[in-house]
């Protein structure tokens, strides 16, 4: 008894095979062509830069110059988030309150924590007034003192 093959074993892969629609008239209508192949693109000639050198000459493309703006981005001021020393919170909280609100190293989060400590008053950033004032807030919610100055 002869065992009948499947697609898979027949090499027909269903995926890519090509369906013909039949109407109800009886006649084949072929499948659509191909696409046409698309010509690649030929560089602008202010792009390309002709040299010599053996006899031969070679086109060579130039690297495109940066786009400059047309008109100048207006920076915002930029306002400075100070930590101030106080007598309630410990070192660690300081720190872990550092790491956690603003991804400082611990490193980082330890030098301004111990400035503010020695000096009374530490440089946590520098940035627009709006998330300066964000940050004075979260410090404050970490029961820190903050306070924020233009820069």
């Amino acid at each position: 008894m002869m065992k009948k093959q499947s697609e898979a074993e027949r090499g027909v892969d269903a995926w890519n095979a090509v369906s013909v629609v039949v109407p109800i008239g009886g006649d084949e209508v072929p499948p659509p062509p191909p696409p046409a192949p698309v010509p690649p693109a030929a560089p602008a000639p202010e792009a390309q830069k002709e040299q010599t050198g053996g006899g031969g000459r070679t086109a060579v493309a130039e690297a495109p110059k940066p786009a400059k703006p047309n008109a100048p981005v207006d920076q915002l001021p930029p306002f400075k988030v100070l930590l101030h020393n106080d007598d309630v919170n410990s070192v660690e909280h300081v720190v872990i309150s550092l790491i956690e609100l603003f991804s400082m190293n611990q490193r980082k989060a330890e030098d301004v924590t111990i400035e503010a400590h020695e000096s009374g008053l530490a440089l946590v950033m520098v940035t627009h007034k709006e998330r300066a004032e964000l940050a004075q807030e979260q410090l404050r919610s970490k029961g820190l003192t903050a306070t924020i100055e233009p820069a």
